[in-house]
């Protein structure tokens, strides 16, 4: 963070000060909010949780270098007293942000979120110093920590914006105000809590509302195959650009293929050029979220050639989101168990069944959440993709969603022990051990409530052992 004194986070942030003897002391390190994370230097934010208070752990951060604690109530140490935690934490965030001269963009979207932004920030950091959202800290504690840990040297913010509902986006953009904002999708995802995919393009433009108009800069990135994004154009005064297989698009793909591997491949096309690209992620759904990425690349200055070197070279930089991992039997392992809705289920099994091409393919997939009344429907689609992509069986993990997997797998014509439904993830790992075979390649998905990843570990661990290559 750019240091502050004690006294200007408390004036910031609207606070009083506790236990303070000198408000010239500056906070030099970072905001953090867990206890194990403090170090010297940094100011910690006291949350009070349903299991654990931080107001608990004051006296041991501050033994630990911190400089004081922002918090609810006085805790016997330096503290900056305030009747909310959370507003006060984004009253900083906002206070920071515009003390930066770095460029701030923000991306929403139903699915793609957290590695589009991650494949931006690979792009964009070979420019200049870039800080970004970790994993998918993207509501609003985590993106104002994240903003907070941004410096003088940084030149690039990105940041991941989170909605469970209208207004959560107006939200997050009045704490950290973007210039460029990206709109990925509006798909199914918590459509049970929004209602619809209206409401979900809805709260998902209040992004582009809050860009500032073109002649100040402001850009909207859009995604020109999605109608619902593209019809956004019409509620922003930034500049547009949109991006993706559409002829229309300023940013495009073409000669879209699928590597041996399951590695997409295509030309990418900018108004300033046009350059090859083939990358080492897996899956022709990151076609889509590279496009997005090179669009705000370019449109902050990176040429065709820069831009489609980056992404051929970029990786992934957050847990359980396409991991491939092959064990030493030959078996692999593609753990995407982080979170599911039917989108990114589909892109997965298309990307298994490029990835197996003549190997055996397992799809163990759980429950996809928040769908509402789609959820049978969806999940029913679900099984049936995986017997038209012909995947060797599918094994439905988990409750009555599950079943709904493994049904629609059966009425597609998924007969014998192609498909099978187990009871939980242990029971899935059983059936694994005892019927995996050297070449077999498994995809592992759900909801991150499901846990799956846990099916994927234990793979690995027994692959370590040797067990299954000893049967």
């Amino acid at each position: 963070m750019i240091a502050l004194s004690l006294a200007e986070i408390a004036e910031v942030v609207g606070g009083q000060m506790h236990d303070i003897p000198d408000a010239s002391a500056q906070v030099t390190g970072p905001v953090v909010r867990d206890s194990r994370e403090a170090g010297p230097g940094c100011l910690f934010v006291a949350f009070v949780g349903e299991r654990v208070d931080g107001h608990d752990f004051a006296s041991a951060v501050v033994g630990a270098g911190a400089v004081a604690v922002l918090g609810s109530r006085p805790v016997g140490v330096p503290a900056i007293v305030v009747d909310d935690v959370q507003t006060a934490l984004g009253a900083l965030a906002r206070h920071v942000v515009r003390r930066l001269g770095a460029t701030l963009v923000a991306l929403t979207g139903s699915a793609g979120k957290t590695s589009t932004k991650d494949l931006i920030a690979q792009v964009l950091r070979r420019k200049a110093p870039t800080v970004f959202t970790p994993g998918s800290m993207n509501n609003e504690v985590g993106l104002p920590l994240t903003a907070l840990t941004a410096t003088e040297e940084t030149r690039f913010l990105v940041l991941e914006m989170g909605a469970r509902g209208i207004g959560h986006i107006r939200y997050l953009a009045e704490l950290t105000p973007p210039k460029v904002g990206l709109v990925l999708n509006v798909g199914s995802a918590h459509i049970g809590e929004f209602g619809g995919r209206e409401q979900i393009a809805q709260a998902k433009g209040e992004l582009v509302e809050a860009l500032p108009p073109a002649e100040e800069g402001g850009t909207a990135i859009l995604n020109a195959d999605d109608p619902l994004v593209r019809a956004m154009a019409s509620r922003t005064k930034a500049k547009v650009i949109l991006f993706g297989e559409s002829d229309e698009a300023d940013v495009r793909a073409e000669n879209v293929r699928l590597t041996d591997s399951g590695q997409p491949a295509f030309r990418l096309h900018t108004p300033s050029g046009a350059s090859d690209v083939t990358m080492r992620l897996y899956g022709e759904h990151h076609v889509s979220n590279a496009l997005a990425a090179a669009a705000v690349a370019h449109e902050l200055g990176m040429s065709a050639d820069e831009i489609a070197t980056a992404l051929s070279e970029a990786g992934s930089l957050s847990r359980w989101r396409m991991e491939v991992t092959e064990r030493p039997d030959g078996v692999t392992v593609v753990n995407d168990a982080y979170n599911a809705n039917p989108e990114s289920m589909r892109a997965a099994l298309r990307a298994l069944a490029a990835m197996g091409k003549g190997r055996r393919t397992w799809a163990v997939l759980g429950r996809m959440a928040e769908l509402g009344d789609e959820a049978l429907a969806e999940h029913d689609a679900v099984g049936r993709l995986a017997v038209r992509l012909n995947v060797s069986k599918l094994v439905a993990v988990g409750g009555r969603e599950a079943r709904w997997l493994q049904l629609g797998a059966y009425n597609e014509g998924s007969w014998g022990e192609e498909s099978v439904h187990v009871s939980d993830a242990q029971a899935a790992v059983d059936l694994l051990r005892s019927e995996l075979r050297p070449g077999d390649v498994v995809l592992v998905k759900a909801s991150r409530s499901v846990g799956l990843e846990s099916v994927a570990a234990a793979l690995l661990e027994t692959g370590a052992e040797g067990e299954v290559a000893a049967r």
